[in-house]
């Protein structure tokens, strides 16, 4: 046995290379034969994560155009929840510790990128504000579903794959699971969904950890798609 992690993990990197390069695209047609019953949900498309900011990337950026496509086409189909939730931070935010300040409320990065405000039907948006990678951790997700219980079929869009775009798949799936919601589908597609990458010669001049964008998009991709979250190429 090779004492390299790098040479132990080899072949499964490349079967979950293979197993992401054969997902298969899904009809939105299909998805929605009840749209009373399916919720659009998009993480974190704020303008600080896409154009301006210390953690905005042109990466992420391109799942905007995606994104607002699919929201169009789902608006046409007749589905009228579409959920935002969005970095609101405090000035002097907890996360700060972890990450460079960011989103803080009352400024332009906290704000909905442009294309998504522009949308005929924006104004039935429902925003959740959050203070964290999490959407669910205030609460305010779980009352909205509450007093929406016929919803059982969810899209996830957003940012960070690896972040809270994981956070908000997850609860959905596992709350599902938790309250024996056999019917309940979170559905994920992949050209909806992004993280950033900071490459290892960036990070060791600027001392911050490295990350890379392809290797953990694929990662938490696969793994959601192990905890019974459908990971798709594309909704067309």
């Amino acid at each position: 046995m090779s004492n390299s992690l790098a040479q132990r993990s080899a072949g499964f990197v490349e079967h979950v290379e293979r197993w992401l390069n054969n997902r298969p695209a899904l009809k939105l047609q299909s998805v929605i034969q009840q749209p009373e019953r399916v919720a659009v949900l998009c993480v974190d498309v704020i303008n600080g994560f896409c154009t301006i900011g210390p953690l905005s990337s042109p990466r992420v950026q391109g799942i905007v155009a995606p994104i607002v496509r699919l929201f169009s086409a789902a608006q046409r189909l007749g589905v009228r929840h579409f959920i935002l939730t969005q970095d609101t931070h405090a000035p002097d935010a907890v996360e700060f510790r972890q990450y460079p300040p960011h989103c803080i409320r009352g400024t332009v990065e906290s704000e909905t990128v442009p294309e998504l405000k522009s949308l005929p039907f924006a104004e039935t948006f429902v925003v959740i504000e959050k203070n964290s990678i999490s959407s669910s951790v205030n609460g305010r997700l779980d009352q909205w579903l509450d007093q929406h219980p016929e919803v059982d079929t969810f899209i996830v869009t957003g940012d960070c794959s690896d972040l809270c775009t994981y956070q908000l798949a997850m609860h959905l799936r596992l709350r599902a699971n938790e309250f024996q919601k056999a019917g309940a589908r979170v559905i994920l597609p992949a050209d909806c969904v992004q993280t950033y990458h900071t490459p290892l010669d960036v990070a060791e001049k600027l001392g911050i950890p490295p990350h890379d964008g392809d290797l953990l998009h694929a990662i938490f991709l696969f793994n959601m798609a192990t905890n019974g979250i459908e990971v798709v190429t594309r909704l067309e």
